[in-house]
């Protein structure tokens, strides 16, 4: 999908000269990357306190393999 996009020409020279890239293709792909994994890792974050645990659950037990 081409796409034709007005992009701030400052920034683009500041990533550029910073990441040390070969294009701006590589440049925005790497970008766009990283954007897309900070988001997600934000939205683990949201989920930290929020997930209900056992209390009976026991690991140990469970590593053991021993049947019961």
């Amino acid at each position: 999908m081409a796409s034709n996009l007005a992009i701030n020409e400052e920034l683009l020279n500041n990533a550029f000269l910073i990441g040390g890239y070969s294009s701006k293709r590589e440049m925005v792909n790497t970008a766009l990357q990283e954007f897309i994994q900070r988001r997600k890792s934000e939205e683990l974050i949201q989920l930290f306190g929020t997930v209900e645990y056992d209390a009976d659950y026991d690991y140990k037990k469970i590593r053991a393999r021993v049947p019961e």
